[in-house]
């Protein structure tokens, strides 16, 4: 009799992970990525760190400009482990999709992907929702996609379903929280910036609920999604996505610029001339570093990601050179800054 073997396929397994656990390896390469991240900005700076609760579940609200970079801006916020979504496209291969969920990223369908992919998200939010409850925190970007503008898009429904279905499946009266979270790049297309995360005033998702008993659900997400929007939109520079953006955002960056006397770019330009020589032995010594993301970044047409290629691999070229390389190269970065401000 012949048996019809059922093919196994990877989606069941990898549902059933159970993504808040600690791994031994994530614990041990954690405190490296998040120093490195920290470092491979010229300031990074973290604000508002009081707001975080100190007790009950917590959902983070970033907005959303820079790919990876926000995440890693939310990851190392504090040493507790933290568990992200992203698209769902990019968890088609199982290898890939292995390696992030050991990097704590869950996928999940946007509107875009179509409504059919959305309501498939049920078991991610079910997931999540298992994490609030575990007392991990749990980041997702409800703007829905990256955008390389000063201004914050509709905020998709999804981080508020979770956050009522935590709230729902509560036993005990511990809090919830969607902590909104601004950041602000000085520059997008460039390593070694400067970036400040802010940090906002949690919604007690409870208490806000509590206090609009009268409103349906759909109401009371509409005026959850209206009161996390205000809320994160005083966290960073911020102004309309019209036809009159453009010309705003240079107004507000026209306030932001140092005016710098003459005598002052004077001195710099000597200075540059000056360690010239200095910066063409680093790059000689540092070229086979400089060379691999370079090839990486023209395999990626986004640019986003072409930063994000460049802070893993720099991030792995710490570890394999064990920070003997490191003062060129950061060197380098530091001169190039100084060049791009001229």
């Amino acid at each position: 009799m012949h048996i019809c073997k059922k093919k196994r396929t990877f989606a069941p397994d990898f549902l059933k992970q159970m993504i808040q656990d600690a791994d031994f390896w994530y614990t041990f390469l954690r405190p490296t990525v998040d120093w490195y991240f920290r470092h491979s900005y010229r300031r990074c700076t973290y604000e508002g760190m009081e707001n975080i609760p100190s007790e009950g579940s917590i959902i983070y609200a970033p907005n959303h400009t820079n790919g990876l970079m926000d995440a890693l801006a939310v990851l190392a916020i504090d040493r507790q482990p933290k568990v992200f979504v992203a698209r769902a496209d990019i968890f088609k291969k199982p290898r890939i999709a292995r390696i992030l969920n050991w990097l704590k990223i869950m996928p999940i369908n946007r509107v875009r992907d179509g409504l059919d992919q959305v309501r498939k998200n049920d078991e991610t939010m079910d997931r999540a929702v298992e994490v609030l409850h575990a007392g991990v925190p749990f980041c997702i970007l409800p703007e829905g996609r990256h955008r390389r503008k000063h201004a914050l898009l509709p905020l998709q429904k999804g981080i508020f379903h979770i956050a009522l279905r935590a709230i729902e499946k509560e036993d005990n009266d511990r809090p919830l929280y969607i902590v909104p979270i601004g950041l602000d790049y000085s520059d997008w297309y460039h390593y070694w910036g400067e970036l400040t995360v802010k940090i906002g005033k949690p919604i007690n998702v409870q208490a806000f609920a509590a206090s609009r008993g009268d409103l349906s659900e759909p109401q009371l997400i509409n005026a959850m999604r209206e009161e996390l929007s205000m809320r994160m939109q005083g966290l960073f520079p911020c102004v309309a996505d019209d036809e009159e953006y453009e010309e705003n955002w240079s107004k507000v960056e026209n306030l932001k610029l140092k005016v710098e006397s003459r005598w002052v770019k004077i001195l710099r330009w000597v200075l540059l001339v000056l360690l010239s020589p200095l910066v063409v032995v680093s790059g000689i010594v540092a070229m086979p570093l400089w060379l691999v993301p370079q090839i990486l970044k023209t395999k990626v047409q986004d640019p986003t990601f072409q930063i994000a290629i460049l802070f893993v691999w720099s991030w792995i070229k710490m570890l394999l050179t064990l920070f003997l390389l490191l003062p060129f190269w950061l060197f380098i970065c530091e001169y190039l800054y100084q060049c791009r401000k001229i």
